[in-house]
């Protein structure tokens, strides 16, 4: 009885076409697109070049379905966090603090780095929609929470998400040059308390600016 149980809820095996995109996903973010042979990329996935070549014309495309696949899956994971309950303060430390894998980097930050992607129009195009995505969401935060009367009316919600935007990849980069965390936790509670310099005194806000958990659970 528990054998069948276990085996109508077990997960199912991902496809050929799966295992290459989850598979490309890892390599490229601890490889970059120049480091990722196709050869790697069938290593890991466990699958032949015949198989490859059957879902994708080539390394290009594969990496491609694989970055869209990255960027989809940080989009969803900061808008949990900027579409959360309490003040525009609140959502956007809730983003900026949430678990990260630091010491690996971002994963699309990793990809600006490579000059075969960023000189490839399809290539880039999902960095520029995911990184044009956050500044706009977090710009669009800001200017509702100005709008309750949470913020101060002086701030530029478009100039801070940029620098929002800026201070988590240069904590990254930090960080992985100091194999530490310690930079990015520093970066963070850094713009943390500007934007809290900016909370109205009857803004309802936890004021969180603690440190950021270096997991392997998210990105």
């Amino acid at each position: 009885m528990y054998s069948a149980i276990m085996s109508t809820t077990r997960e199912p095996t991902p496809g050929t076409r799966e295992r290459l995109v989850r598979s490309t996903q890892e390599l490229l973010w601890e490889r970059g697109y120049v480091g990722t042979s196709p050869k790697a990329i069938l290593d890991r996935a466990g699958v032949g070049q015949g198989s490859m070549y059957h879902h994708f014309a080539g390394k290009s495309e594969l990496a491609l379905a694989a970055i869209r696949r990255t960027a989809e899956g940080m989009t969803e994971t900061a808008e949990a966090c900027l579409a959360g309950p309490g003040t525009a303060y609140d959502r956007v430390a809730g983003y900026l603090l949430r678990e990260r894998r630091v010491l690996r980097g971002c994963p699309i930050g990793r990809m600006t780095q490579d000059r075969d992607v960023v000189q490839d129009p399809e290539l880039r195009q999902p960095l520029d929609e995911m990184f044009g995505w956050l500044q706009g969401r977090i710009t669009e935060v800001l200017a509702e929470g100005q709008r309750r009367g949470e913020l101060a009316a002086g701030l530029d919600p478009a100039d801070t998400a940029a620098t929002v935007a800026a201070v988590v990849q240069g904590g990254y980069v930090l960080a992985r040059a100091a194999d530490d965390t310690a930079p990015f936790d520093a970066a963070v509670r850094g713009v943390l308390s500007l934007l809290a310099a900016q909370v109205t005194p009857h803004a309802d806000t936890g004021a969180n600016t603690g440190t950021v958990t270096d997991t392997d659970t998210d990105h």
